[in-house]
């Protein structure tokens, strides 16, 4: 899709949801400039996150905007393993990138706040956040809040802590080769696309992405899982998570998915446990 087609489907999707350019700029965060410029289709190429970000401002996907055929893309034609796996999902903290624990630190020392604060409030809104019910807005405000501080982006410091597993990119790719592969995360609204768009997580044609905060759930609560096996267009036993959680590799198990745990303490490991279980 060049920059046109894309501006085309943006001032669709805008005129249908009954939104003027100001107020689609209010609800996405975006300078009216910015906006104006992309119906135009006078930036070629916009980073995925800023489609991302009108995207859930309109309430629909990245891809429908992009114009891609999920159902198409989860019908390509790819191996199946020994054991029956066509398709493989990837959890992201903990598998892709190693967890942002000092994040905390660094967000007490910028802010003056304790740490006990810090954490504490952080983990008491996590959920409602990757479940898409608390506003990434909100979330922000009542984190400066309780710091004490003008104002606060929880995003920035969690990208700066995260680093990527070298061991699991090269996975990735080769699972890219050789079948359908997805990315399934509890996770906040935006991290995703801004992640790809980073570098931290592998730029490549996933072909399903299922983000928390979309769908309104989160792992390890089956209606996370059943819809992810929707997705794919396959029954639950054609399917395998890799996931640093147990809570959420038993849950995925009950409903007869293959599950492998990843540990990032051991990634060179994991990655042989892997393969040798998607063997075909």
């Amino acid at each position: 899709m060049d920059e046109r087609e894309l501006a085309a489907k943006i001032g669709d999707a805008r005129r249908s949801s009954s939104l003027t350019q100001q107020q689609l700029c209010q609800k996405s965060g975006l300078s009216y400039s910015t906006l104006a410029k992309i119906e135009r289709g006078a930036i070629k190429s916009p980073s995925v996150f800023t489609i991302q970000q009108i995207a859930e401002a309109l309430g629909t996907s990245l891809d429908a905007l992009l114009g891609i055929d999920t159902v198409s893309a989860s019908k390509r034609p790819k191996k199946r393993s020994k054991s029956g796996v066509e398709f493989v999902y990837f959890d992201i903290n903990g598998c892709l990138v190693r967890f942002f624990h000092r994040a905390f630190a660094a967000a007490a020392q910028a802010t003056g706040a304790s740490p006990d604060v810090v954490e504490t409030t952080f983990w008491h809104y996590n959920d409602a956040v990757c479940r898409g019910e608390l506003p990434m807005e909100e979330f922000n405000a009542i984190l400066a809040r309780q710091f004490n501080v003008k104002g606060f982006d929880w995003m920035p410091y969690y990208m700066a802590a995260v680093d990527p597993i070298k061991e699991t990119a090269e996975l990735l790719d080769w699972a890219h080769e050789h079948y359908r592969i997805g990315l399934l995360s509890n996770i906040m609204p935006g991290f995703i696309a801004a992640m790809i768009e980073s570098g931290i997580l592998p730029d490549i044609k996933y072909d399903q992405i299922i983000d928390s905060s979309d769908v309104k759930a989160i792992k390890p609560e089956p209606e996370i899982y059943n819809l992810a096996a929707e997705k794919t267009g396959l029954d639950h036993k054609s399917i395998m998570l890799i996931d640093d959680s147990r809570a959420n590799l038993m849950a995925a198990g009950k409903l007869g998915w293959h599950v492998l745990w990843f540990d990032d303490y051991d990634p060179v490991e994991s990655v042989k446990r892997i393969k040798a279980a998607l063997e075909f």
